[in-house]
């Protein structure tokens, strides 16, 4: 069987988690990518072709004169909508591409749960392009959020305090990024937490979620992952109403929301895998083979009806060292395996010691991650201290 998995850059989702698993699946794999020469340095031995990824013609007519498909797959945020229009159109399992779009484009995602009234957020578009001084007479609401209407990671999203603020950081966002639309919504309070979920056409599983902590105002960088093994019903149950309106439900999705006062709000849907290494960390702590799972319900398998067999007594917690400034990395810890009072702990630089950064304030900051599990929140949040206490991250300007 022939999987064709879209990519743009490589991540560790597909290189540790997805490509293993298809091997474990035996399945024949083509990766279709608009950087081959990235992804063949990092796994020569799987087939690679170029394609502009980002057009679905494109990617229909490289498949149509390749191999047979059994399955189009991406975990990718960026490629979701061309995925599924390639999958359908090759008459394959797919997700919705309109589901796609809505989860994809912030400002559709907006509106139509307004229009369905599963929840009315204060929101507005900016065209690529579009002065911002219009929104001056408008009643926009503050504190409010400014974010490109397609970004992901965190990148351009700032929390805007006054009218002469939204001006300055529209602008800045503009001169950065001339080609992309804007969203300007209100700020929902309340603690940030995801959602995981795993589905096919009949069955969704919930597989927990995290506790997310983020960098101080103004911006949204994600410092640490706590894992959340099951949210209140209550909450859970306003999620998945909201995701259910938004028609998504098929393959895995990572929904972030805030919780306030019983009321959950989605934040954004990221119609895949929840990535950063959430992921791997999920499938260890979990017990489950949560990558086959994915790929098999792409081919066409039913998800399991009732229970995944997977372990309850998980405690775990995720650890991004930033950089707080611009500059070159000349210190930093190695990668690391450890077991510690039975936590085992595991540890991978994100950027190499040498390489000169700018500052984003998003999660293009992070200097690495640590992933950490056991059976005792307490302990693993002690072991967890106790190992990014004995490191060090210097950087040079």
């Amino acid at each position: 069987m022939r999987l064709y998995l879209l990519a743009r850059n490589p991540t560790d989702s597909v290189t540790e988690g997805f490509l293993p698993a298809a091997a474990r699946l035996g399945l024949g794999v083509t990766v279709l990518t608009d950087q081959p020469e990235a992804h063949l340095r990092i796994y020569p031995d799987i087939e690679i072709l170029g394609c502009d990824v980002r057009d679905f013609r494109a990617v229909i007519t490289r498949i149509a004169t390749h191999h047979p498909p059994d399955a189009v797959f991406t975990n990718s945020d960026h490629l979701q909508i061309q995925t599924a229009l390639a999958a359908d159109f090759f008459g394959l399992p797919a997700k919705s591409w309109q589901a796609a779009l809505r989860a994809k484009d912030k400002a559709h995602m907006r509106r139509h749960l307004a229009a369905t009234g599963a929840d009315t957020v204060w929101s507005t578009e900016l065209a690529a392009g579009q002065d911002p001084a219009g929104l001056t007479g408008s009643d926009v609401p503050y504190p409010c959020v400014v974010k490109p209407r397609d970004g992901v990671a965190s990148e351009d999203v700032v929390l805007v305090e006054r009218p002469e603020e939204l001006l300055t950081r529209c602008k800045e966002i503009q001169a950065r990024r001339p080609e992309a639309a804007l969203v300007v919504e209100e700020y929902l309070a309340g603690e940030l937490y995801t959602l995981e979920t795993l589905g096919d056409a009949r069955t969704r599983h919930v597989l927990g979620g995290f506790h997310t902590e983020l960098s101080p105002p103004p911006y949204f960088v994600e410092e640490r992952m706590t894992f959340v093994a099951a949210h209140p019903e209550p909450v859970v149950a306003q999620v998945l109403a909201q995701l259910d309106r938004l028609g998504v439900g098929f393959g895995a999705c990572h929904t972030e929301f805030v919780a306030h006062e019983g009321r959950a709000r989605i934040i954004e849907v990221n119609y895949r895998a929840v990535g950063d290494q959430c992921d791997l960390l999920l499938a260890e702590l979990l017990g489950i083979p949560l990558f086959e799972h994915i790929l098999r319900i792409h081919l066409g398998e039913p998800s399991p009806p009732a229970d995944l067999g997977a372990r309850t007594d998980g405690a775990a917690r995720l650890e991004y060292p930033r950089a707080t400034s611009a500059g070159t990395l000349t210190a930093a810890p190695a990668a690391a395996d450890l077991l510690v009072d039975g936590v085992k702990l595991r540890y991978r630089p994100l950027r190499p010691v040498g390489e000169r950064h700018e500052l984003h304030h998003s999660n293009r900051d992070h200097l690495g991650v640590l992933r950490a599990t056991g059976t005792d929140q307490e302990t693993v949040d002690r072991t967890v201290a106790g190992f990014l206490a004995a490191q060090s991250w210097e950087i040079t300007r």
